[in-house]
């Protein structure tokens, strides 16, 4: 990414090449992609479990927290696609082993930086959440950061050496020097700054014996310029996976599919049409995948779609409901298996429907349990956060929050990699589930991912639920929450293979009798009144649709 060597390069000579800044009362172009892995990488975030989203999400609340205190606005520029000719596909591919080496190093337990593979996506819900103006471009957005913020004359602030060439009218200023921790205040006033530097163009040039910004192009050549759309690399390579198994991304591949398919999908031209012309062949795509710790291209055909999706430009003209049925068809879900569930979380349950049928998941039942009591935290931090008193009434919500933050791993406990492949395959079908919604123009509504999968608190409760804890003994202070762990766990099951059951082996009753519980208070499921959640003044009722009493009588799992 940028120029090789060139970041180290002008910091050894940061004396000469920087002034310092305080930084505030300005408009600043940033750099989308570098903050959002800066972000990641600087704060001490757990990244071998898939992504602490909870987490990140405070750390960008809080970072843009800084910038408003000090005035400052901020536009935040994205990459979008990969240029369309493959002459940085080497590089790509390079650039893909080394993140697979990295991936690997974390599942061992050593170093390495991988981002969570929903990083992009959360950070994006976070921008829409504050309200901070944002714009994703076409192709890589260099140029268009450059062409912006000489336009109105505000600095840049990224982590690629590829702005230390730019002529930008008020500088480049690097995200690693951005000390946007430790605001200041001005002495004597109450305004507030950001400490920052900013790079000197002028300087470069003059110790480069007065070179004339216009060959800065050629230099940058010269020095191997090799940047790619890296985020193009990571949404086909998971982060930290099991490298004996097959990569994870093979589990969506069915979903992958309808998308090509929806993609390629344009009529043909009347005047390109012939009689002697034969039928069209499915069109193919190549993809790149993991093999071990290689990688290898593999085709994969386009789904053919009914004639009423022959047109991606009339998508949107279609009725809710063939969209919708096209959605969940793919993700082999019944519509009415849904209708229990809280809107935001309709389609998250709808792709863990379609994670727990592949065989390929081998998702067992504390996976399940573990991954549904995770999607709880975002309800209760709403129903914390809610200013609505009635809301507030009883601390069961609450205690039930504290009590799943203190069972997340802890750093430095081994990494079941087993447990860490078959969560990453589920957030590899949730990306894609989330992406064929947004094609279709989002038949169900875009779940809130801030704080729908937390990896070290899935991974703490796949421990306690295989050693002391059950689904029962955490959620009892909070029936509210309870009753909906319920209504998620019939419709996943709903669709789960017979292998995915509680064992009945005598392990098992043993543990019951030590514990001297009753065994029909270690069931998955409690049968609660469906009529308490419409009385009484729920706390989660708004988050409910449709009659919840025809729900109530399905067999427990035993």
């Amino acid at each position: 990414m940028g120029i090789r060597g060139l970041m180290s390069f002008v910091e050894d000579h940061s004396n000469e090449f920087f002034t310092d800044l305080k930084l505030r009362d300005t408009k600043i172009i940033i750099d989308g992609y570098a903050l959002f892995h800066r972000l990641c990488f600087s704060s001490n975030l757990e990244l071998r479990y898939g992504g602490d989203y909870d987490s990140f999400t405070d750390v960008v609340e809080k970072f843009f927290d800084s910038l408003s205190a000090c005035k400052i606005c901020p536009y935040v520029v994205l990459d979008g696609g990969c240029d369309i000719s493959d002459k940085k596909l080497n590089t790509l591919k390079d650039r893909a082993r080394e993140t697979i080496q990295m991936a690997h190093s974390l599942s061992v337990g050593g170093g390495g930086y991988v981002c969570p593979l929903l990083i992009r996506e959360v950070f994006i819900q976070v921008l829409i959440k504050l309200r901070v103006r944002f714009v994703q471009c076409f192709s890589e957005a260099d140029r268009d950061i450059m062409t912006l913020a000489n336009h109105w004359n505000c600095p840049v602030l990224s982590s690629d050496s590829d702005f230390c060439i730019f002529d930008l009218k008020s500088g480049f200023c690097p995200l690693n020097s951005f000390q946007w921790r430790n605001v200041n205040t001005i002495k004597g006033t109450r305004d507030c700054y950001i400490p920052a530097k900013c790079f000197s163009l002028d300087a470069f040039c003059c110790h480069f014996g007065n070179m004339n910004k216009v060959l800065l192009p050629l230099f940058a050549v010269l020095c191997g310029n090799d940047h790619v759309n890296l985020p193009i690399v990571e949404t086909f390579l998971s982060k930290v996976e099991n490298m004996q198994r097959p990569n994870t991304h093979r589990i969506s591949l069915p979903i992958r599919q309808v998308i090509y398919g929806l993609l390629v999908n344009t009529p043909p031209h009347p005047g390109n049409v012939t009689w002697y012309a034969l039928p069209p062949q499915p069109p193919t795509f190549s993809e790149v995948e993991r093999i071990n710790k290689n990688i290898k291209t593999s085709i994969v055909d386009a789904v053919e779609l009914p004639k009423d999706h022959s047109d991606l430009s009339k998508l949107t003209e279609l009725s809710l409901a063939r969209r919708q049925i096209l959605l969940l068809e793919t993700l082999k879900v019944k519509q009415s298996i849904l209708d229990p569930i809280p809107a935001g979380l309709k389609l998250p349950i709808a792709v863990s429907c379609y994670w727990v049928q592949h065989t390929e998941a081998k998702a067992k039942l504390h996976h399940l349990q573990a991954l549904l009591l995770g999607m709880l935290m975002g309800p209760l931090h709403a129903m914390i956060n809610s200013p609505d008193e009635e809301a507030l009434q009883g601390r069961g919500a609450e205690m039930l929050y504290e009590e799943l933050q203190r069972v997340k791993a802890q750093p430095g406990l081994r990494l079941d990699l087993d447990t860490a492949h078959v969560f990453c395959q589920w957030q590899c079908c949730l990306q894609m589930g989330l992406y064929l919604n947004q094609l279709l123009s989002a038949p169900l509504p875009e779940p809130d991912l801030t704080r729908l999968y937390s990896g070290s608190l899935v991974h703490g409760l796949c421990r306690q639920l295989l050693t002391s804890a059950s689904v029962e003994s955490l959620l009892h202070v909070c029936p509210e929450a309870q009753q909906l762990y319920e209504h998620m766990f019939n419709a996943t099951r709903s669709c789960a293979p017979a292998e995915l059951g509680l064992p009945k082996g005598k392990s098992k009753k043993r543990r019951q009798k030590k514990r001297g519980t009753p065994r029909s208070e270690n069931r998955v499921g409690t049968t609660l009144n469906a009529r308490s959640w419409h009385e009484g003044g729920n706390r989660f009722e708004l988050l409910m649709v449709g009659t919840l009493e025809e729900h109530m009588e399905a067999p427990e799992l035993e």
